[in-house]
């Protein structure tokens, strides 16, 4: 005589499902389950983050409304789906305009007890190879720090007597000669001016930090924009007005953002050129302190987008590097003092670009608050507590 399955109480069958959401919330991978017509019957925590909409609100929608019908994403899911094989790729570049651009890590595999449904798996490019990068910035920084503080010693103090004795001969030439005294002048200040701008890197002094409205640090770059080297352009603010305050420098963020802006400004088109300021917040987002137990929560987005010919591929690795640019007459101090700035936030920062889209993607730490918590109703819909940092932008 066969034994009989065990009974299993609906107790303990709810049981194992809230559990297994548990674990699915528990992934750092966003994680998506799709129906035979790409409608999200299911997300985890970590998905909600990515597509910055909560569980209760992408639930039902199709995920098309994400990223576009003609991605390559939509054409691996039909093929699991049909074959019913499991595909993976690897540093696939996510176009979207809701999405922004992303490179991603993507698995899809189908389910066989739910006809027609797949599992997508997302996860975005490891932060481990992005502080790999900041690595390689503060490294250019500290180069660039030991030249500085060479150059005030060794090269200042003679242009000093250069340019001093360049006046003295002012006076005792022809007015034909003076021209050429006066370009002696003009030569020496501006390598001086070189200098000054290179000895901020040697200052290793702590930056003084406070809270800090990231907002109106965002309105007030963009306002001197305007007024001069931005007057051709259209500016586009996506602002989330529910950011937490940025620990930080106002005077040195200020700059970071003039900087980003102005090279936005100048990679722009004549016509119809466009910079677009987004602000947004990114939960989980936390990396470790190097030297300490310390781990930096880093949730507060700033991205800075133009719509200008990209950056030469070439010089994408070593964009951040002393003297690299792509501008005739620039010095490539800007970026470099932007990265060792943001590092000094500690901070993380990134760029993306692609023709007529480069984006230069900040992420900063913000003023010590209750840390996020989640609660979760019977129905199994996941919503935040009362008390938690603020949704995403674009989370609905």
């Amino acid at each position: 005589m066969s034994r009989s399955a065990p009974k299993v109480s609906t107790r303990a069958r709810t049981q194992t499902l809230v559990d297994a959401t548990a674990i699915l919330n528990a992934l750092p991978t966003a994680v998506l389950v799709l129906d035979y017509n790409g409608v999200i019957a299911d997300i985890n925590m970590a998905g909600e983050d990515l597509i910055s909409a909560s569980r209760a609100y992408a639930t039902g929608r199709s995920l098309y409304e994400w990223i576009p019908e003609d991605s390559p994403i939509a054409r691996m899911i039909e093929q699991s789906r049909d074959q019913q094989v499991s595909l993976s790729d690897y540093d696939m570049v996510l176009e979207s305009q809701r999405l922004q651009q992303r490179t991603i890590n993507l698995q899809v595999a189908p389910v066989p007890e739910l006809h027609g449904h797949v599992v997508l798996s997302m996860q975005e490019r490891s932060i481990a190879s992005t502080m790999h990068r900041q690595l390689s910035y503060r490294g250019a920084a500290r180069s660039v720090t030991a030249m500085a503080a060479m150059l005030a010693h060794e090269v200042k103090n003679p242009l000093s007597g250069i340019r001093g004795a360049a006046q003295l001969l002012e006076q005792s030439v022809s007015a034909d000669d003076q021209s050429l005294t006066r370009l002696i002048c003009d030569e020496t200040d501006r390598i001086v001016a070189l200098v000054d701008r290179m000895e901020v890197f040697s200052d290793e002094r702590p930056i003084q930090r406070s809270p800090v409205n990231i907002h109106e640090v965002l309105e007030h770059t963009r306002k001197v924009a305007q007024t001069g080297f931005g007057r051709r352009i259209s500016f586009v603010e996506r602002y989330d007005p529910s950011l937490p305050p940025v620990l930080g420098n106002r005077d040195l963020l200020v700059q970071v953002f003039l900087n980003l802006i102005k090279n936005a400004c100048e990679a722009a088109p004549e016509e119809g050129g466009e910079v677009v300021l987004t602000t947004s917040y990114r939960h989980g987002m936390r990396v470790a302190v190097a030297g300490s137990q310390e781990r930096l929560h880093l949730p507060l987005q700033v991205t800075v987008q133009d719509n200008g010919p990209g950056v030469p591929e070439e010089l994408r690795a070593n964009l951040f590097e002393p003297f690299v640019t792509t501008k005739t007459n620039g010095s490539g101090l800007g970026l470099a003092f932007v990265a060792k700035t943001v590092a000094d936030h500690g901070g993380v920062i990134e760029v993306d670009s692609v023709p007529r889209k480069s984006i230069f993607r900040l992420t900063l730490p913000i003023v010590d608050q209750p840390t996020p918590r989640r609660v979760r109703r019977r129905s199994g819909v996941s919503v935040p507590a009362p008390d938690a940092a603020p949704k995403e932008s674009g989370d609905e």
